[in-house]
Formats: structure tokens, C-alpha cells, sequence
């Protein structure tokens, strides 16, 4: 694994920051197993390790002639604006940077027939903006011309550019850092990984993960009482998820009432399931079911439509069960009392809780150094409780799944008491 950080040049410029400063050979181990890291050193080999995130003491850019800009991109996620906020007062209080631009309307902005006029972002002006959720410069899906977009970069002389956002984000945030090193431009392209879903590589938690596992609390909770409060009653809640079920096991473990947990790494047949919930509410004439949103998909027809991110658009798991369910009990002659509850968009627009919020401020101001240090084409994001820098091209290499014969997954099962298989 190739964990090498690009840069765009020597850093010749004294940090102004008042702060411990990081050395470049500071670095973190990708494996947590010491037998890898034996086997690498008896092979004489460096072992798999990523470069330690923090302020240098030297850095590439002069903070008085620099400008930066900030793009969001991708569905809402609990923390846009935390990030946003903290990478304009980290650029403004620590560095001096005068000149920060936030391009609207994800990387619509950064083309300029879309006609989004980049809005100019101060410490007065986004000072409470982290007390609200959603993102202050919008949002949209889809790729653009990356030559439109890296003129845009130049007409505006913008030194670092913070994309915010996911896979999709990310692939985009690769494409210009590629067409700025062939046009052999001076401009750092630094990522912030935005994933609700927390399904980005190599870094252990993405913002607004631990807020959204936090929210389903509530609905979860409903669904509980109301199973209970009558007879044979099924709460099913559908979560976030497409193709990591991160939230819902999460959730499942937060909440001790959840009875299945269907994701979309583990496959279930609708017998298996119908049966178990079966077997459930005669032994407790009660039970809630929570789903992410991409499980079971091979269980619908698909239409193979796509979003303007190119994502596949999903067949709605929930609705489906819900229905599914219904019509199982009634060639039963059981009689059922199923309450459906879907809070995705409530969740995905709230505010940050304490931690996200902590969590924000310290990916922004990562990020800050890491760009102001010439460092390009990489994602700052935490591993076993650091700060580091990820290349671009590794965290999209491939997506964070549950893995089926993993702890986490173990210890979803027997929370639950759900069979293994179904």
C-alpha cells in the first residue's frame, strides 16, 4: 500500500502558528497486529504507515499573498458547517490568510457558466454558523469539467482548494489535483472525507457519524414502545446506508431494543426473515426492525437508474418489507400491528452533537496545516486516535464495509439474538 503524500514543491516559509510543530518523519502504523510489522522488518521493509497530520514548521505558501477556497459537495451530513467554520478561522487566526472564497452549490461553483457567484467567507461572517445544520455554501451531485473547474482555480488564484465530501467528492478533488500537477500550477487540493455512511477508506470515523448514531435514539425508541404497546406489534425503522450498514449496527448496539439488523454486507432471504420475526413475535408478541437502506437489494427489481453522482439508485428495502411483512401475516390469518418509521433526512440535516463538533474543529484545522504545508491530493482523517494524511487515490481505492465475520458484526448478532443466517 502506497500511503505517499504529493507536494508542490519546498517549503521555505516560517510557520506563523504558535503551536507544537509536527517533523515530517512522524508517521502512524497502519496495522495494529505487530506480526505484519515484524514480518515487513525482518524483510527489511518500511512497515505500512501513514504520515503524521499536524503544523510544519516550514510551509509552502506566504500566508499575505495567499487565497483559498472551500467547496461542499453530496448529500447533507451532520458537521458541514463545523468544517467550514473551522478551516476559515484556523486560515485567518493562525495563519493570516486574508483571502478565503466559498464556491456554492458543490463543484457547480467552480464552473462558471452555472453562474453561482463564490461567496467571501470571514471569521465574522460564519461565526455561528456551526449552530446550524446543512452547509452555508449548498450543495449538488454530480462530476463537472475539470478543465472548467481548474480555470476557475486560476482566475480566482486560489493557492488551496478544501473539497468536503465523499467517494464521489473525493474522485473529483483527485481529477483537479491531476489536471493542476499537468498544468504544473502552484494550487494544493486537501479533502475532508463527508460520509454519513463512514464507508471511506483508511480512515476510521467520517464527521457526522457519531451525530447520526446519536439520532436514531429517538426513532428507534419510538418504534420500541409502540411494538409494545399493542399486540403483536413490529416497529421497523429504515436508516441510512447504501453500501456500508455502519449506522444501522451502530445503532442496533446503541439501542438495545432492536431485534434484526439488516445491512447491506450480510444477504437475507425474505422466508429467513419473515419466519424469524414469525418465530419472535410468538415467543414475545413484539419486535423492531431496523434496515439500512441498501440491504436486501437483490431481493427488488432494480431499474438500474443513477443519480447525478452516478450512483445507482436504490429500490426503497423499507417500503418493500413493510409491505412484505403485512401481506405474510395476513396469508397467516396472524394479526399484526407494523409501524414504519423513516428519519434519514431528519438525521442528515441536524446540527453536530459535542463530539462531531470537537471532532470538526480538529479536521479543519488538519486540514489547514496540511495544505499550508504544500501537501496536495490527500484527505486528512483520524487513525487509532491521530490525525493523518491519506492520498486521494487510497481512500477511494475501495469501500469501508462490515466485514461478516468481523467483531463488529459478532457483536451485532448476539445483541440482537437474530440468527446468523436467513
Amino acid at each position: 500500500m502506497n500511503f505517499d503524500i504529493a507536494r508542490l514543491g519546498e517549503a521555505v516559509f516560517d510557520s506563523p502558528v504558535a503551536l507544537r510543530f509536527v517533523s515530517d518523519d512522524r508517521r502512524v502504523l497502519y496495522d495494529s497486529d505487530p506480526r505484519p510489522v515484524e514480518t515487513a522488518l525482518a524483510a527489511g521493509q518500511a512497515p505500512a504507515s501513514f504520515e503524521l497530520g499536524g503544523p510544519r514548521q516550514k510551509i509552502f505558501f506566504d500566508p499575505a499573498q495567499l487565497s483559498c477556497g472551500i467547496v461542499t459537495c453530496g448529500g447533507l451530513c451532520p458537521g458541514l458547517n463545523d468544517v467550514i467554520r473551522s478551516i476559515v478561522f484556523t486560515l485567518s487566526y493562525h495563519y493570516g490568510v486574508s483571502t478565503i472564497w466559498g464556491f456554492r452549490f458543490g463543484y457547480e461553483g467552480l464552473v462558471a457558466r452555472y453562474g453561482h457567484e463564490p461567496m467571501p467567507l470571514t471569521p465574522a461572517a460564519i461565526d455561528a454558523i456551526h449552530e446550524d445544520g446543512g452547509t452555508i455554501l449548498g450543495s449538488s451531485r454530480g462530476p463537472q469539467d475539470v478543465g472548467e473547474m481548474t480555470d476557475t482555480l486560476q482566475r480566482k488564484g486560489i493557492g488551496i482548494l478544501f473539497a468536503v465530501g465523499g467517494d464521489g467528492t473525493l474522485r473529483g478533488a483527485a481529477a483537479i489535483a491531476e489536471e493542476i500537477r499537468r498544468r504544473g500550477l502552484p494550487i494544493g487540493v486537501i479533502g475532508i472525507p463527508k460520509t454519513i455512511d463512514n464507508d471511506i477508506s483508511f480512515v476510521h470515523q467520517s464527521f457526522g457519524f457519531h451525530t447520526a448514531v446519536s439520532q436514531t435514539r429517538t426513532p428507534i425508541t419510538g418504534a420500541h414502545w409502540e411494538s409494545k404497546g399493542v399486540r403483536n406489534g413490529v416497529g421497523l425503522v429504515k436508516l441510512m446506508g447504501r453500501h456500508s450498514g455502519f449506522i444501522a449496527a451502530y445503532a442496533t448496539l446503541a439501542n438495545s431494543d432492536v431485534n434484526f439488523c439488516l445491512v447491506p454486507e450480510v444477504s437475507f432471504t425474505l422466508r429467513g426473515l419473515l419466519d424469524a420475526l414469525q418465530r419472535r413475535l410468538a415467543r414475545r408478541a413484539h419486535a423492531v426492525v431496523v434496515v439500512a437502506e441498501g440491504a436486501g437489494q437483490e431481493l427488488l427489481p432494480m431499474e438500474q437508474r443513477r443519480d447525478a453522482s452516478g450512483n445507482v439508485k436504490l429500490a426503497d428495502i423499507g417500503l418493500f418489507l413493510k409491505d412484505e411483512i403485512a401481506r405474510h401475516f395476513q396469508a397467516m390469518d396472524i394479526e399484526v400491528n407494523l409501524k414504519y418509521i423513516d428519519p434519514s433526512y431528519m438525521i442528515r440535516s441536524m446540527r453536530t452533537d459535542a463530539h462531531d463538533a470537537a471532532f470538526c474543529l480538529l479536521l479543519g484545522r488538519h486540514a489547514v496545516h496540511a495544505g499550508m504545508s504544500g501537501r496536495t491530493a490527500m484527505l486528512v482523517g483520524d487513525w487509532r486516535g491521530e490525525f493523518i494524511h491519506v492520498p486521494i487515490a487510497a481512500a477511494v481505492s475501495q469501500r469501508k464495509q462490515i466485514h461478516p465475520d468481523g467483531r463488529l458484526w459478532d457483536s451485532v448478532l448476539a445483541a440482537t439474538g437474530q440468527p446468523a443466517r436467513m
